[in-house]
């Protein structure tokens, strides 16, 4: 097959699933509880050095409770999947997490505006960035779930972005048009914030899944936080509602309102006020850090972060919300 262009941009990760595989051989398939704190789970599970990738879209489901914890850990030079990125990316950019970033939609935060903090340290100097578009980085996932070093698309030819980026254009041997080769992603680590696990990692996710799917199954390690434990009977039950199995999982922490300031769909909507507060403070480096300190460094986990910022009171509001939304949308 000729390569007949190339991106010029770095590969931060081996695509090579004979590689991955030698991993994966040696990873446990057991039925066994895998129930633990979120606090041990990024001990043991995230290492500095590694490639992370959040799971969610957008403010939508991202696991913020274990971006937090990420970073009141002090987990440093990771390189990270900049994939759907909004709320999470700008956390682990405050906590300066990752060196090294496969962009593809970063920095905004989608109709709230750019997180001044996230593109500062974007501009560093201190990361190393290779360009791709959210397909390219779902295609790169999806190759690695299907255990095959790349998969052949009909995007980013033509773009700078695809100068940028590490892919291949080839001719394709059956047809002789042009391809672009996405080269397989197989992140070392991953989090992904679900609606209901059983202790053994068996998921139900509601709404949208975008590319967590091919998430779980691309990587070595995966974290599991959720909303809600449910008993195993309730999996065995309907066994087709399981989109991600108990083997691809490492470790399950339960974690009520583990994606807020944003949304859970169908449990609740985003706290734009809060949302707000973030992009604001990072206008001033000395009361963002000191945001970051109270926030963050000096709080202990996501319960004791939310008492901070209304509590229950301010949930069941959030709560109302999406319910509300939701009714609309049924309604219209």
């Amino acid at each position: 097959m000729e390569v007949l262009d190339q991106g010029i941009g770095k590969l931060f990760t081996d695509p090579d699933p004979d590689h991955a595989r030698e991993f994966f051989r040696k990873k446990s398939r057991k039925l066994s509880n895998k129930l633990m704190s979120l606090q041990k789970a990024v001990e043991t599970l995230v290492h500095d050095g590694e490639y992370l990738a959040i799971g969610g879209f957008g403010a939508n489901r991202a696991p913020i409770a274990a971006c937090h914890e990420i970073v009141r850990q002090g987990k440093k030079n990771m390189g990270f999947a900049g994939h759907t990125s909004t709320h999470d990316f700008q956390i682990l950019c405050a906590g300066e997490v990752f060196n090294r970033c496969d962009i593809a939609y970063i920095i905004g935060l989608e109709a709230r505006g750019l997180s001044p903090n996230a593109r500062k340290y974007m501009e560093s100097g201190k990361v190393e960035v290779t360009e791709w578009t959210n397909y390219s980085l779902a295609a790169r996932l999806k190759a690695a779930a299907m255990g095959v070093p790349y998969v052949p698309t009909r995007n980013v030819m033509g773009t700078d972005t695809f100068k940028y980026s590490a892919g291949k254009i080839v001719e394709c041997p059956f047809t002789g048009q042009k391809l672009m080769l996405q080269p397989a992603l197989y992140p070392d680590i991953s989090v992904i914030h679900v609606h209901e696990s059983d202790i053994f990692g068996n998921c139900h996710i509601r709404g949208i899944t975008i590319a967590d799917l091919e998430l779980a199954r691309a990587s070595k390690k995966l974290i599991i936080t959720c909303e809600k434990l449910i008993p195993n009977e309730e999996i065995r039950r309907d066994p087709s509602s399981t989109v991600i199995p108990f083997y691809l999982v490492d470790a399950v922490c339960e974690i009520p309102y583990g994606a807020y300031p944003g949304t859970m769909v169908y449990e609740y909507f985003s706290d734009e006020e809060h949302l707000k507060e973030w992009i604001s403070v990072e206008k001033d480096p000395e009361k963002f850090k000191e945001f970051l300190k109270r926030n963050i460094y000096d709080c202990k986990d996501q319960a004791e972060y939310i008492e901070m910022h209304g509590g229950i009171i301010k949930m069941n509001e959030l709560r109302m919300k999406e319910f509300l939304l939701h009714k609309e949308v049924d309604n219209a």
